[in-house]
């Protein structure tokens, strides 16, 4: 939307607009860094050939960052959403559920991140995550829901699942063919499926944020 707005900025101004990409910055933690793959092999670079193979013209910012939880997103939010940014992914969770983190904790962290994104007319694409079953019922119901609750209050582009293209067909154990040997990250034809199902979404930003929506 942002890049929308500064077209019509520069025609107002008597200015001729260029054609830029659309800049998305992908706000993530390990799974979005790229963890144990090389670089080219990593979730952003292949959203990126994907995006380009479908004639997208974008520019993606890996701000993907091992370890993170929501509030280490909500923290960096604000330099992540530079002037040049117009869409921006986020996809961040995972970590809480390994800390056992109150989910109404992360709730409220990850509403920080849409609330600054809403502030710089940056259009979001929210990622869920969905917990197991360890913590107890109310524990996953209330992790499970705080995505697209989120995503209906703030009429957010919206993708139920980051391992949506991992979802097993009938056999849990097939999914272990896609992931590293620590069995939390995904190697790099794991990866590949997740764009694969991400991908319409992703676009669907990048469409967005262009003004073509």
């Amino acid at each position: 939307m942002r890049k929308a707005l500064m077209s019509v900025l520069f025609v107002f101004c008597g200015f001729a607009a260029t054609a830029e990409p659309v800049v998305i910055a992908a706000l993530g933690d390990s799974l979005t860094q790229g963890y144990g793959l090389p670089e080219q092999d990593g979730f952003v670079p292949q959203l990126d050939q994907w995006l380009k193979s479908q004639g997208a013209d974008v520019r993606l910012i890996n701000a993907g960052v091992s370890g993170d939880t929501t509030a280490g997103g909500a923290a960096r939010v604000d330099w992540t959403l530079t002037p040049e940014v117009d869409g921006m992914i986020v996809a961040l969770g995972g970590n809480d559920l390994l800390r056992g983190i109150d989910p109404a904790v992360s709730r409220a962290n990850l509403e920080t991140i849409v609330q600054s994104a809403r502030g710089s007319n940056v259009d979001v694409l929210l990622i869920g995550m969905q917990a197991p079953g360890n913590y107890g019922v109310d524990y996953k119901q209330a992790f499970d829901a705080m995505y697209p609750d989120l995503a209906g209050e703030y009429q957010l582009l919206f993708a139920e699942s980051f391992f949506e293209g991992l979802q097993p067909n009938g056999d849990p154990n097939a999914v272990r063919q896609y992931m590293q040997p620590d069995g939390i990250h995904p190697n790099k034809e794991g990866v590949a499926r997740i764009v694969e199902a991400l991908g319409p979404s992703v676009l669907e930003l990048v469409n967005l944020s262009a003004g073509q929506d």
